[in-house]
């Protein structure tokens, strides 16, 4: 069973949150009010999933997420992040820190327990166009696309491997990726985790914010707000 630690200083928000992964056959192993409590309470309890607030007190979200994604001890668990869509800033802050991906807090019950079992099998919550939108307006390469490609450590991918991280960048799945190349899903993710080991990524989430950090993909600055 999935084992979730909730975080958010609102009462109300963690039950209501609480209610809904219960409900959705996931275990909820704690609760904290603040990403102080929460670094604490992952040493403690080793969740697989941290649900994590962005704006609360002592300790924000973000911070907490660098903290535990940091720790030697916590490399089995995940990050996702409740927020808003108009919060871009913080939340390409959230993945930069090692976040898995975000939902918004208006979400139906069923998409945070969604949410989470996506997370948890390793796959970044990026599928949407909104949040592939909000990623390509706030991240600013640090090189020229042209160049991209030859700087340390995307040297490294093969020429399939260079496909697979385009294609992740767009927010495909591995079922996508195998139907674009005409592959399987179990050497599309293959691709995929060799790809994360050599870019020493954490999970598609960072594949992402690498992409387009690198310059291999060019932001839209002039993407539609989401709603």
């Amino acid at each position: 069973m999935i084992r979730v630690l909730v975080v958010d200083d609102q009462p109300l928000v963690r039950q209501a949150v609480r209610d809904i992964l219960v409900d959705g056959g996931i275990e909820v192993v704690g609760e904290a009010a603040n990403g102080r409590e929460a670094v604490s309470a992952v040493r403690e309890s080793m969740p697989d999933i941290v649900v994590m607030d962005i704006r609360m007190p002592e300790l924000d979200g973000i911070a907490a997420t660098a903290q535990i994604m940091s720790a030697a001890q916590s490399t089995a668990t995940r990050v996702l992040i409740l927020t808003t869509f108009e919060e871009d800033d913080y939340v390409v802050a959230a993945l930069r820190a090692g976040a898995s991906g975000f939902i918004g807090k208006g979400a139906e019950p069923d998409d945070i327990v969604s949410a989470v079992r996506v997370v948890h099998r390793g796959e970044a919550l990026l599928s949407s166009a909104a949040t592939r939108s909000l990623i390509e307006r706030s991240v600013l390469p640090q090189h020229p696309r042209a160049d991209a490609w030859h700087t340390e450590p995307l040297r490294q991918l093969t020429e399939r491997e260079r496909e697979v991280l385009l294609l992740v960048a767009g927010g495909a799945s591995n079922q996508d990726i195998a139907n674009r190349l005409v592959i399987s899903p179990h050497t599309a993710k293959t691709h995929v985790n060799r790809i994360m080991s050599k870019l020493n990524a954490r999970d598609r989430a960072q594949l992402v914010i690498h992409a387009y950090e690198s310059g291999i993909i060019v932001p839209s600055r002039g993407a539609d707000q989401p709603g």
